[in-house]
């Protein structure tokens, strides 16, 4: 399954990365997010590893790896968790003097478990929902972080 969401932010490509890329934020735009643990690596290069906890209705635990990071142009980082697995690339592009367009393409490569299938299968929209839903709070928050 494979899916693409955009959406266009009021603020400079490098105050939009800025604000995107510092952990500190996550919680402002993440629903459930609770913490990122860098496990190996040099933070934001290639083969770093971290930790992340979300938690709204249960916790979930996931392992980002990252492929490549050239930011604002593009970061790409495998996701892996029980019941998922993820590619997800991020690319930041100004369309404007003050405008940034974000987007996000992500690309689940694995699925552990019936149910999970079954939710991938028969309710796909589910799984870009969340993705717009996040972005949408980044927006917000960016540019509420603008005034």
């Amino acid at each position: 399954m494979k899916y693409i969401c955009s959406i266009d932010i009021n603020l400079s490509l490098d105050k939009t990365v800025e604000l995107w890329e510092d952990e500190s934020n996550f919680k402002e735009w993440q629903d459930g997010f609770k913490s990122i643990e860098h496990i190996s690596g040099a933070p934001n290069s290639k083969g770093a590893k971290s930790k992340i906890i979300l938690e709204e209705k249960r916790k979930i635990e996931l392992l980002e790896t990252i492929i490549s990071y050239d930011l604002p142009n593009e970061k790409v980082a495998l996701y892996e968790h029980i019941h998922m697995t993820n590619i997800q690339t991020t690319r930041f592009k100004e369309i404007q003097k003050n405008k940034t367009q974000y987007t996000s393409e992500v690309e689940y490569i694995k699925f552990n478990g019936f149910m999970i299938k079954l939710m991938g299968k028969l309710f796909p929209n589910k799984f870009k929902a969340q993705s717009q839903k996040w972005m949408n709070q980044f927006k917000e928050f960016a540019e509420k972080m603008d005034n």
